[in-house]
């Protein structure tokens, strides 16, 4: 099984659709799971010590999701960025490791602020979608295409072309 975790609530309706597509997309290759965790305000976040503080709430929020079978993915602007072929054979490689786990596939997407500390410690993987900014629920979006590439890449069928 593949689950999402993700902080904060996806409220617009155009990328709930989107999702929803995506997941759909994926079911005949993976079951899929999203996970909503809720995100803190973060309306003082220019001060380092509040900063640190709403990442350790939200990464033990994330982290209370997990199993210490599942192999985590964590979405992370130092992580590591891969062309649609090199995707596709970690997301193979990803879902034999997680079996041979007796966990799932897990990606998470921290809050806006980034992951705490606790949350990159517990990674196996860490990748960077994109060296440009996208909104969180956008981000939820964009791994679902990934997800999907990427399977249809490894079931040798077109869709990536």
């Amino acid at each position: 099984m593949i689950k999402i975790v993700c902080v904060g609530k996806m409220k617009d309706k155009a990328l709930v659709s989107l999702a929803s597509e995506y997941t759909k997309r994926i079911s005949p290759f993976s079951k899929v799971e999203i996970l909503e965790v809720k995100d803190e305000s973060n309306i003082h976040a220019e001060r380092e010590a509040e900063s640190e503080r709403i990442k350790d709430i939200e990464a033990e929020r994330v982290l209370a999701k997990l199993r210490g079978t599942d192999l985590v993915v964590l979405l992370d602007l130092h992580g590591r960025m891969w062309n649609s072929e090199d995707f596709a054979r970690r997301l193979g490689d990803w879902q034999q490791k997680s079996g041979q786990r007796g966990g799932d596939l897990v990606f998470v997407i921290a809050g806006s602020l980034g992951p705490g500390a606790s949350l990159t410690a517990r990674a196996d993987e860490r990748w960077k979608l994109s060296d440009l900014t996208f909104t969180h629920l956008l981000t939820r979006v964009l791994i679902l295409e990934q997800i999907y590439r990427g399977f249809m890449i490894l079931n040798g069928r077109t869709y990536h072309k």
